[in-house]
C-alpha cells in the first residue's frame, strides 16, 4: 500500500498531466504507472525525475536494452521490487530473454558476493588496476 495517494489523470493538475502526457508519448503507451502517480503528489520532483529519466534512459553509448538490464541489476541488488518488476518489463520488451535474465541475476549475485568479500578482506588495489 502506497504512502501517499495516487494522483490518477483526471485529478491531477495541470502541472502534473503535462508530465503525464510526455510519460504517455515518449513512451508509446495510454496509462501512468504507480510509480510515477505516487510521485506526482510532489509536481517538481515527479517533473525533475521524468526529465532525469528521459535524459539518462535515452539511446547513447549504451543501448536501450543494456540500460534496462543495467537498471534490473541495480534494482535487485538494492531490493526494489517495483522498480525490477518494471525494468524487467522494460527490458523484455526490449529484446531481453529468459536466458539472459539468468545470466544477468547470475552476474548479480556473484559481483555482490565478490564485492562483500573485497570489503570485508580490504585487499590492497593492485597498482594495475590504478
Amino acid at each position: 500500500m502506497p504512502l501517499v495517494k495516487a494522483i490518477e489523470y483526471k485529478d491531477a493538475s495541470p502541472r502534473v498531466k503535462a508530465v503525464y502526457d510526455d510519460i504517455m508519448k515518449t513512451r508509446g503507451v495510454d496509462w501512468i504507472n504507480n510509480f510515477w502517480k505516487v510521485l506526482a503528489n510532489d509536481p517538481a520532483s515527479l517533473e525533475r525525475m521524468w526529465s532525469n529519466v528521459k535524459e539518462v534512459m535515452a539511446p547513447g553509448a549504451l543501448d536501450p536494452l543494456v540500460k534496462e538490464m543495467v537498471y534490473v541489476a541495480v534494482s535487485a541488488t538494492n531490493g526494489c521490487e517495483y522498480c525490477t518488476y518494471s525494468h524487467t518489463a522494460a527490458a523484455r520488451k526490449r529484446g531481453m530473454s529468459d536466458a539472459m535474465l539468468m545470466e544477468l541475476m547470475a552476474v548479480v549475485g556473484l559481483a555482490n558476493e565478490t564485492n562483500r568479500l573485497a570489503n570485508g578482506l580490504k585487499p590492497e588495489v593492485d597498482p594495475q588496476f590504478r
